[in-house]
């Protein structure tokens, strides 16, 4: 019986030869960590997983801390798994993490919209307009229709209220309402 216990203790090195499968190819480059949880999530994203984005999203969050990214990450995932209280909770605490970090505040926008917040969709739609310089033309589309909204909550700017995810470089995400 102790001869059992002390084998099952034994640093083996992994697994045995019949279960390790055929060697690389040469050349092959061996990874030694693994594949960033952020950009894990963003393509998951971008493939319509969002349960398993927000899963990618939250081993971002333990291997690296809450960062703006992954509050912003966490937020957007919420938003598209329709989850929005989640979404306007982890979204806002990006924003008190940075609060010129733009997507936060587009998305925290979305969120309002989604809520029928029209009047503070719309003041952060300016912020981040804003804080954008006004170089997003989608910034510009969704501040317009929270605009419009505010002015006519019946308005619909002949769009049905879809909103997608889009990339914009370094982890940076916009939400964006597409017609």
């Amino acid at each position: 019986m102790a001869t059992v216990a002390l084998t099952a203790c034994q640093q083996t090195g992994g697994l045995s030869a019949q279960y390790e499968g055929l060697p690389p190819p040469p050349g092959t480059e061996q990874l030694t960590e693994a594949v960033d949880g952020l950009v894990v999530g963003h393509r998951l994203m971008a493939a319509g997983e969002f349960e398993l984005a927000l899963k990618a999203y939250y081993r971002a969050g333990s291997e690296q801390g809450l960062t703006v990214d992954v509050y912003s990450a966490l937020g957007s995932a919420n938003l598209r798994l329709g989850r929005l209280g989640q979404a306007e909770d982890l979204l806002r605490k990006a924003i008190d993490l940075d609060e010129k970090f733009v997507p936060a505040w587009n998305n925290l926008g979305v969120v309002l919209i989604e809520r029928g917040e029209y009047g503070e969709a719309k003041r952060v739609f300016q912020i981040a307009f804003a804080l954008d310089s006004g170089n997003s033309d989608e910034i510009r589309r969704n501040l317009t229709l929270a605009i419009a909204k505010t002015e006519n909550p019946a308005y619909d700017g002949g769009q049905n209220n879809n909103f997608d995810l889009v990339r914009r470089g370094n982890g940076r995400y916009l939400l964006l309402s597409t017609p």
